[in-house]
């Protein structure tokens, strides 16, 4: 007696620019990584030395005259909200093929990342600080510049997701959700950093 052979199961497509995008988000957060891992290292062996008080230990590593705009540095963790989701948003809508709300939501996303770029730019002109200066102003400037360029690259993604929606490409969802998948893994990485280099100094 013959055994009917088993049919195949349902076919799954797997979106090569979703996976790429998870690798290139996994690449800039184990960057970012080892960057704090390394800042968190200087820090830890900044030199010490006793204070006037003779009692009091002072850590040379943030300088007594440099004061870091906390207030601007929170603004960028919440204002990442509105750009993640917006780009959401863009999700929802191209899978109902609904163009105008989908080019709305990346429009949204893409000059929220501008107005990110901007708050980046006016943070490091409040501190003004010199870059060479000694090992905390390479760092900071190491760092932040990192995090400026992966929130460009994610602005970017942006625009050419916008750019695809408004040739007529609204159902290629894939391409919005690996977007969205940046655009969260880019606040991740900016909230790791918040913690170390803003609120812990």
């Amino acid at each position: 007696m013959s055994v009917p052979a088993l049919s195949a199961g349902p076919s799954r497509r797997t979106s090569t620019v979703f996976v790429a995008t998870g690798f290139v988000a996994a690449g800039a957060a184990a960057l970012m990584g080892g960057m704090l891992a390394m800042w968190l290292d200087f820090r830890a062996k900044a030199p010490t030395r006793i204070a006037s008080d003779g009692v009091s230990v002072i850590k040379d590593w943030l300088k007594a005259d440099i004061a870091i705009p906390e207030v601007a540095a929170t603004t960028m963790m919440f204002t990442f909200l509105i750009a993640c989701v917006m780009a959401q948003w863009a999700v929802y809508s191209g899978r109902r093929n609904d163009k105008s709300h989908t080019t709305l939501a990346l429009a949204v996303t893409l000059f929220t990342g501008l107005a990110l770029l901007n708050v980046q730019a006016a943070l490091w002109m409040q501190m003004d600080i010199v870059l060479r200066d000694d090992a905390y102003q390479t760092m900071f400037y190491t760092i932040t510049g990192m995090m400026f360029a992966i929130i460009a690259s994610a602005v970017v993604y942006s625009l050419v997701a916008m750019f695809r929606v408004l040739a007529g490409r609204t159902t290629d969802n894939d391409v919005l959700a690996a977007h969205a998948l940046y655009w969260y893994a880019t606040y991740g990485i900016f909230t790791a950093l918040w913690f170390v280099v803003y609120v812990q100094k």
